[in-house]
């Protein structure tokens, strides 16, 4: 691994963490955020392991980890809308980019 792809991936990180910092004032048990949160986790979590085991470059990772925090940051702002809360249209909005990532993130592993 390059120190450029290496470099990558903590500016991707950096990124996501940032993003789980905006997740983490949430009102917790709302359903709607809770699984958002919970597949931008899985998603985080199939970009790691695609890195581990070589599927996936650096690059590509960290531009998948900034479409997360980009999708997280969205959240956060219509959190704040609602008191924490996010209604059923911004959660069908979240989910199709979610969806949109998660198709990406399939097609880089394989």
């Amino acid at each position: 691994m390059t120190i450029e792809s290496k470099a990558l991936i903590l500016a991707g990180l950096c990124c996501v963490l940032g993003a789980s910092a905006a997740m983490a004032q949430t009102v917790p048990d709302h359903p709607r955020v809770n699984e958002v949160n919970q597949r931008l986790d899985n998603q985080q979590e199939r970009i790691n392991k695609g890195v581990a085991n070589g599927t996936m470059t650096g690059k590509q990772a960290a531009r998948d980890e900034a479409h997360i925090a980009n999708i997280a940051k969205r959240e956060s702002v219509d959190e704040a809308k609602h008191n924490g809360h996010l209604t059923k249209g911004e959660q069908a909005r979240l989910n199709k980019s979610e969806n949109k990532n998660s198709r990406r993130i399939y097609k880089q592993k394989h």
